[in-house]
């Protein structure tokens, strides 16, 4: 069955980066639109950034425009996010999500990572 694993969760220090990964298994993951989303507590859930299926296009959330880095390998089927320059609004659960290149909506879902930043 589809998994996806997102790992590189933790706590840093406001202006710190770091690197999260999705890990997917169970899907052909050259055929799928890769996703980054957030979610706080109270909060809905925001899109952060997406990268289709070859790696050529992404777009991002403007909140993390320009400080957030979305890539993927497919040699290792994982996705990455690159997060620079931490701010503490960037506290949230990180989730992965992927879907067909042809649809509207994300079919699949990792089950997050915890990222805090501290001031």
């Amino acid at each position: 069955q589809v998994l996806l694993v997102a790992t590189g969760g933790g706590l840093v220090q406001a202006g710190a980066s770091l690197r999260l990964s999705c890990a997917a298994s169970g899907l052909a993951f050259r055929d799928y639109t890769m996703a980054w989303f957030r979610q706080t507590p109270g909060k809905e859930r925001e899109f952060v950034g997406w990268i289709n299926t070859s790696g050529s296009s992404t777009s991002y959330a403007d909140s993390v425009l320009g400080r957030f880095t979305i890539s993927r390998d497919s040699a290792k089927n994982t996705v990455y996010l690159l997060m620079n320059s931490l701010k503490p609004e960037d506290t949230a659960v990180y989730f992965c999500a992927a879907r067909l290149s042809d649809l509207s909506t994300f079919t699949y879902w990792g089950q997050g990572t915890q990222v805090t930043v501290s001031s």
